[in-house]
This record gives structure tokens, sequence and C-alpha cells, in this order.
């Protein structure tokens, strides 16, 4: 048969699976397009020929039939076929434009981290033995993703934003975020604004536990060159500060001037910058020098947490459990075990921290059974790998009562607590880490 004969029988074939498509029949659709690679990869195994002419449709069918049975699939609620069918299109062998073949990459990383199961690993027993192998759905996503990027970087696809969106998602979830701070500091300048890469790498070093680094990008962006007035900036900058005694001071200024840009803006912003204030002026108070500087940032710190708590009606769990540890902290205990009242109530005993925040109020209060009755509640209602500090609360509890006894088979349960968590961590599997993907990426042509 001569290529337009093919041509015109390939193109007969992919015209019936729309028809097909178009009558709800996904997975007939999907077979029938099948049909259209396996003819030309039997047909051509060397690969599909470039120089068919630019009259011939040949290659416009193929293309059409290489993108279409993924979808097809899709719709057939087939997610091993589909991600079988997305791996073929990206073989080298149909000729594909760079355009075509970018789309079916992203669309396939977006499939494999969203898809809602875990299939088997490729099959890549052709490559050399040092390249890297993905395990599973998140990795194989991410070296796609990163493919994108080396694309770009290179100047053969556009740009596309979502690109990066969803290679962030996929690193949040992989637990490697030094490793997006990494692809997003390798990114050509003027692909993302300036202060756009100064806030994600803000976020990113900040997740990933460098929160010097983190302050550090947040200052120059917070600069007068920059953007003073980012408000998610100076939020996030005002809880990294506050997490420092040292750098106290620097955090209630950006939440001030959180404050300050907010105006008539949205009251949870409002309670958020308050609650940061609160925050950062109790720690000031924690290394103040005079007690006359003590009590007075205490004092501002109440305020600034009674403020954020009364914006959001009494009904955000992290500032009332702020406000009631700040009150607790200052020896106002009866302010303290009522808003820690407030808080489990809301919380329905969910929260581990709301149940020793109680007990320990009530302990400072020398109201000892009613703390040790709060904390047997809390215990009934924990699995045993979270009940650690809770039953270490409990004893130090029993033994300020003389129950020496109880204490002793207190520590028991907390050893055998202990060995029931060691036993959990050390059997889960780790966070998956592709730090050795990039270098690998870097160094291949996609």
């Amino acid at each position: 048969m001569s290529i337009h004969a093919i041509s015109l029988l390939l193109e007969a074939i992919f015209l019936k699976a729309k028809c097909l498509q178009g009558l709800g029949r996904f997975k007939e659709a999907a077979q029938s397009c099948k049909v259209i690679l396996d003819i030309v990869e039997s047909s051509f195994a060397e690969g599909f020929p470039e120089n068919l002419g630019a009259d011939c449709k040949l290659q416009e069918t193929l293309n059409r039939a290489v993108e279409l049975l993924p979808e097809l699939w899709k719709l057939a609620d087939a997610p091993r076929e589909t991600i079988m069918s997305y791996r073929r299109a990206l073989l080298p062998c149909w000729n594909l434009d760079a355009e075509t073949t970018a789309k079916l990459q992203k669309e396939f990383a977006i499939f494999l981290l969203y898809c809602g199961g875990e299939t088997c690993p490729p099959n890549l027993r052709s490559q050399m033995g040092s390249s890297f192998v993905p395990r599973n759905n998140i990795e194989e996503a991410i070296l796609l993703l990163m493919i994108l990027l080396r694309k770009v970087a290179l100047k053969r696809i556009e740009w596309d934003p979502s690109i990066l969106d969803h290679l962030s998602f996929a690193f949040s979830i992989a637990g490697d975020l030094s490793s997006l701070a990494t692809q997003i500091e390798e990114l050509l300048p003027g692909i993302i604004n300036r202060k756009e890469r100064y806030h994600i790498l803000a976020l990113c070093y900040y997740g990933a536990g460098e929160d010097l680094v983190a302050l550090n990008l947040l200052r120059t962006l917070l600069s007068g060159s920059e953007d003073p007035k980012c408000l998610p900036a100076l939020l996030i900058a005002s809880k990294i500060c506050g997490e420092y005694p040292d750098l106290a001071e620097e955090g209630a200024t950006f939440a001030s001037r959180a404050l300050e840009c907010l105006g008539d803006g949205c009251d949870q912003m409002e309670s958020t910058a308050n609650c940061l204030l609160g925050i950062s002026l109790s720690a000031q108070s924690k290394v103040a020098i005079t007690d006359f500087d003590r009590a007075t940032r205490q004092a501002k710190a109440l305020q600034a947490l009674v403020s954020a708590a009364r914006s959001t009606n009494m009904r955000d769990l992290s500032i009332l459990y702020r406000l009631s540890l700040e009150y607790a902290e200052q020896r106002k205990l009866n302010a303290a075990h009522y808003y820690a009242k407030m808080l489990l109530k809301l919380e329905g005993g969910s929260n581990l921290k709301g149940w020793l925040l109680m007990a320990r109020i009530l302990s400072a209060q020398k109201r000892y059974e009613d703390a040790e009755t709060i904390l047997n509640a809390a215990l009934d209602q924990t699995g045993k790998w979270e009940q650690g500090e809770l039953l270490r609360t409990k004893a130090k509890v029993q033994l300020v009562q003389g129950q020496l006894k109880g204490a002793v088979e207190t520590y028991t349960h907390l050893l055998a607590a202990l060995q029931v968590q060691t036993k959990t961590f050390s059997s889960d599997k780790r966070f998956y880490k592709v730090y050795f993907m990039r270098k690998r990426v870097s160094t291949k042509k996609p």
C-alpha cells in the first residue's frame, strides 16, 4: 500500500475512535485508537520516518492518535492503561514535535500526581546502569516536570507557570522542599518575577527547616527596593522571628507593619497578625532586663492575643491555645483555665496539646486529681504511639501526690509506648528523596 492509502486508512480508524468516544463507548474507542499505534509501530520498526512530505497527513493523524489514547483510557476509568499509553506516547519512535511531547509529559505528570493510585514503576532495562529509574508515581512525576523545566531553560518550549505549581506540590508530597528551592534557583532570570522568586524560596527553605535562610530572603523581599508591604511575607517573617527570643523584637515589628498594611482588610488576616504580634511580644518579655519592661510586654502580648481571639469570635483553635498558654505563663490561671476549657470543647478532644495544656493548668492550680482525670481521658482517646507526653505528665502528677506505686506503673506504660513508637517509625517508609534526580536530569538532554 502507498503512504497515501495508509494515511487514509489510519484516518478512518481515528474517526471511528472519535465517533465511539462521542457515543460514550470509551474502552472501544481506546482499543480502536491503539490499533493506529500498533500498525505504525509494526510498519516502521526503526521509528517513524521524518521525510514523508509536507502534504502527507499520516504524521498529523499519528499525533492526534497518540494524544487521544491516554484521554480515552482516562474516560474509561482504566488508570493502568492510561499510564502505559502515556509511557508509550513518550517513546521517541513517533517523531512528535517538541510542543506535543511537552504537552504529553505535563499531562502525564498531572495524572501521576492526582490519579489517587500507585502503579508499577516503568521498566527501563534498556537504560544505562547510571540512569535514574523512578520507583513510584511521585518520583516519575517529578522527573517529568524537571525535564520540562530543563526544556524551558534550553528554550525548546515556552514557559508554563503551571509546571512550577505541580512541581511544588510533588516536592511537598515527597517532603523535599530544599530540592524545590534548588530548581527555582536554577530558573533563568525573567522566567518568574523576582519578588515571587524571593517569596517562594523563603517558603521552601522555611518548610525545609532552614528558618534563618528563609528570614534573610524575606528581609530582602521586604526591603524598600522590593516590596515592603507584601502582607504574606510580613506574616511569615513575624512567625519565624517569634520562634527565636533574640529576634522577637524584629518579629513584633513585622507584625505591626502587617497590621498597618491591612487597613480595613480581612478579619482573618488581622487576627493572624495580632496573634503573631502577641507571640513576639511574649518572647520579648522572656528576655526583658527590667521587671517594668517585662510587665509592659506581657500586657501588650495579652492585648494582642485577646484582639486576635475576638476578631475570630473565639473560634480559632491556634489563637485560643496561644491565649490560654500566655495566661498560664503569666500565672493568671483562672483565665488560662477558662480558655483551655473553651479550646477542648471546640477541639472535641482531638488535639494532644489541648489536653496537656489543661492538665498542666490544673496541676498549677494544685488540682491534681482533676489533672489526672483529664490525662486519663486523653489517654483513652489517644493511640499508644502518641501517649508518651501524656504518660510522662501523668507520672509527674502522681509523684506530686505521693502516689509512688502509681507513678512507677505509669512509667512502665511509658516505656512500653516508647517501644511501640520505635518499632512503628523503624518500619515506616522514609519520605521519597530525589536529590540525586536533579543532578542526573541536568546532565542529560531531555
